[in-house]
């Protein structure tokens, strides 16, 4: 899973982004508000981690333009703004969720957790489906239910579909795939 790091403070980002990565997370980080937002309109993201008081554009902002752009990444939005007016005005502005710093790093998992499977659009049994077809997401498999045949997919293969399925509906173009599926410093074609 990637997830988008938008955090000012060096200390805090290294800090977040090893905790992320001894949780197998791929983390990309983002020092200010406007590397921020162009990151976030790649669209190449399951989680986008969100500082609200940034150089060049603040999180609030950030929000809206995302949501404005049509980009529905689940954001959590961890600040120390921690006023019951931040909190309405992150979750207005489009956030999912709205963390305070100082901040526990167990809740701080268990929330990306909860906003990377509110994410996968699939149903209580761990499936994503399309027309006749079926993708589960716990096996990896693909099955059809009008033939009633299945075949297990390759990581890369899986991944593909599930962010087509996901993205049901939007045209995605080939710089969203790669940059979801492989990654910036790939060399696939």
């Amino acid at each position: 899973m990637k997830i988008l790091l938008v955090e000012d403070e060096i200390r805090m980002a290294q800090a977040l982004m090893e905790l992320l990565r001894l949780e197998h997370y791929e983390v990309e980080h983002c020092a200010d508000g406007i590397s921020g937002l162009d990151a976030i309109s790649s669209n190449a993201f399951d989680v986008i981690i969100l500082d609200v008081m940034l150089p060049g554009k603040d999180g609030f902002s950030i929000a809206r333009e995302a949501r404005k752009e049509g980009i529905r990444t689940p954001i959590l939005m961890l600040t120390a703004k921690g006023e019951l007016d931040d909190k309405v005005n992150g979750l207005d502005s489009g956030a999912d969720d709205y963390l305070t710093k100082p901040f526990m790093t167990k809740e701080l998992l268990a929330r990306v957790r909860a906003l990377s499977r509110r994410n996968i659009l699939s149903s209580a049994d761990g499936t994503l489906s399309f027309g006749d077809i079926e993708l589960d997401t716990n096996t990896m498999s693909l099955s059809c239910r009008t033939t009633k045949q299945s075949v297990r997919l390759g990581e890369k293969e899986f991944r593909i579909l599930e962010y087509l399925i996901a993205n049901r509906g939007n045209i995605l173009t080939r710089e969203q795939l790669v940059l979801k599926i492989w990654d910036y410093d790939s060399e696939a074609e």
